[in-house]
């Protein structure tokens, strides 16, 4: 009679006891970061956005000397992504081709870009500018491309 009521105690101190597991403390993930590390690069980075139209990686890549466009405050979401959408369409393109690339005023680098889109090929420039730590594209020479602004 003993060994069933020994036994029923130890069940029941084993379904009493818990134990406690320490998880790991998890950090918020770090924030995505802009800009890419050589003026090259992001132009590269900002081009290919505009082909594959990645209103996200677009948004990272273009900027100024303060840093990413998306991390303004002086432009809303809603008109980054507007604007964003007028340069996809003007300087959508099928392939891109380096010209030259030279200094520009205020440690910029100005880059003269081959566009084709189907047999049209147009000719811009691109101005990127080193922002915080990263490089960024600034502006791009619309007058170029105007015509292919509104061609589908």
């Amino acid at each position: 009679m003993r060994k069933p009521i020994v036994f029923g105690l130890a069940l029941l101190l084993a379904a009493c006891h818990s134990r406690t597991r320490e998880e790991p403390v998890r950090s918020a993930p770090a924030p995505a970061r802009t800009g890419v590390e050589t003026p090259r690069g992001a132009l590269d980075a900002f081009l290919s956005a505009v082909k594959s139209q990645d209103l996200q990686a677009m948004s990272a890549a273009w900027g100024d000397k303060n840093g990413a466009v998306r991390d303004s405050k002086s432009l809303s979401r809603a008109e980054v992504e507007q604007r964003e959408v007028i340069l996809m369409r003007c300087f959508k393109h099928d392939s891109f081709r380096i010209v030259s690339e030279v200094s520009a005023p205020d440690n910029e680098r100005q880059f003269q870009v081959e566009l084709t889109r189907g047999t049209v090929k147009r000719v811009t420039d691109f101005f990127t500018v080193h922002g915080r730590d990263r490089w960024y594209v600034r502006s791009a020479a619309m007058d170029p491309v105007r015509d292919l602004c509104t061609a589908r």
